[in-house]
């Protein structure tokens, strides 16, 4: 590992730098209408390919919604909805606070599943995003992880070859997807193990 050399580092966005909780989903909706939660993230996690497809780019804001709001009996309003779908975010502070002292040495690319609802209404306002040399997005892309497009897609930014590449991702078969192609991979785990990993790397 220590022999690479290291030249872009590609951050997952969910879970790693702004970790989300859809129990508030459930919450809020139930506060709306007993059960109404429920049924609904039994639904969104049943036909979780719809929410895959918004991802991927395959459905309009305008399809996902009309879906999304049949799972909640038009009990709110579009607009609601994409409120409350984009009201689960927190910052993951200390990771964040890595992104100015990496920049210095190295390309940063924020590469993330995600939606036009959820950069709209989530977390397209934080500033921590100026540290990102450029944002690959699923939705905008046209492909998600684990396929390799999405990491490709990185790629053709950087001009960078694919050892030069490493990647940080709570999900394991995400990080070893981008292992396949040739980067490396950390998987998250909270902040501690991502120091531990990136010094052994020579990285920090």
């Amino acid at each position: 590992m220590k022999n690479r050399k290291y030249t872009t580092i590609v951050f997952d966005l969910g879970n790693v730098l702004i970790p989300f909780d859809h129990t508030i989903w459930v919450k809020k909706y139930n506060s709306i209408q007993s059960g109404l939660g429920d049924n609904y993230i039994k639904n969104y996690l049943e036909f979780y390919e719809v929410h895959r497809n918004y991802e991927s780019g395959k459905l309009s804001d305008e399809e996902f919604i009309l879906k999304n709001l049949e799972w909640l009996n038009n009990k709110v309003t579009a607009e609601e909805f994409r409120e409350i779908f984009s009201n689960i975010f927190t910052l993951n502070e200390k990771v964040i606070e890595l992104l100015p002292k990496l920049k210095k040495k190295y390309k940063l690319v924020l590469l993330s599943n995600t939606n036009h609802i959820h950069k709209k209404y989530g977390w397209e306002k934080y500033s921590y995003l100026k540290n990102f040399d450029k944002l690959i997005l699923s939705h905008e892309v046209g492909a998600v992880k684990p396929e390799a497009k999405i990491y490709k897609a990185v790629e053709a930014f950087t001009q960078e070859p694919p050892e030069n590449h490493i990647f940080i991702d709570d999900i394991l078969e995400y990080a070893n997807s981008a292992k396949k192609i040739g980067w490396d991979a950390i998987q998250f785990i909270g902040y501690e193990n991502l120091v531990e990993e990136l010094k052994k790397r020579n990285i920090l």
